[in-house]
């Protein structure tokens, strides 16, 4: 049912792209080019199991990256991106809610959680920070929060998930022909002593800075 549902989005995609835009235009673009033969291999395996098997088997030490990263992309263009001029993105609404629920002292703990466990359903530091960067900058902005120390929160909060989710170390396992299970037992202990230490010196660094407005070009 999952392929079966993704294949008819992307089927839906294609039709709209190849009838608004001039064939050569359309299948030109790199993006609907790799889209086009994901979206066609995960239909011909059928099921995600047998997809992914094949995808790992082709490209071991890179399968996440060639599977996650697409539809990291495409869900930062549902994030970002608006029909009409007077809607509001996903991303506004997203902030304008942290906005009401956090303060200047309390954004590094509750971004720093918040981030911590987003990062465990996306295990990727570059296409997690696509998804998250236009509403988080955006609350530190609006609670005049210190901008460069916000992405430094996100950069030290994400890196937790890594403890139980080792997508940094892939090639490493790929090439030592362990699993991440191997290695779980001996980061977790690492996870239940950082977080707490982690949160603590991102609140507590962060009161000393003081917000300096972006300047606008």
């Amino acid at each position: 049912m999952l392929t079966i549902v993704l294949v008819l989005l992307a089927g839906g995609w294609l039709f709209h792209e190849f009838s608004t835009k001039p064939a050569i235009s359309a299948i030109s673009g790199l993006n609907t080019y790799n889209f086009l033969f994901l979206m066609l291999g995960a239909l011909l395996h059928w099921r995600p199991r047998s997809f992914l098997d094949a995808v790992a088997r082709a490209v071991p030490t890179t399968t996440g990256v060639l599977i996650q990263f697409p539809l990291y992309g495409s869900i930062a263009a549902l994030m970002t991106t608006v029909k009409g001029t007077d809607a509001q993105t996903l991303a506004h609404h997203i902030s304008t809610f942290f906005v009401q629920i956090a303060s200047h002292d309390t954004y590094a703990l509750l971004m720093g959680v918040y981030s911590a466990i987003l990062g465990f359903f996306i295990p990727s530091g570059g296409g997690k920070w696509i998804i998250e960067a236009p509403y988080v900058m955006q609350v530190a902005t609006d609670l005049n929060y210190h901008l460069g120390w916000a992405v430094q929160i996100y950069n030290a909060a994400e890196a937790l998930p890594n403890l139980i989710n080792p997508f940094y170390m892939l090639p490493l396992l790929g090439v030592l022909g362990l699993k991440a299970r191997d290695l779980i037992g001996f980061s977790f202990v690492q996870l239940l002593v950082h977080t707490p230490l982690v949160l603590f010196l991102l609140w507590a660094l962060g009161t000393t800075l003081v917000y300096t407005a972006p300047v606008m070009p």
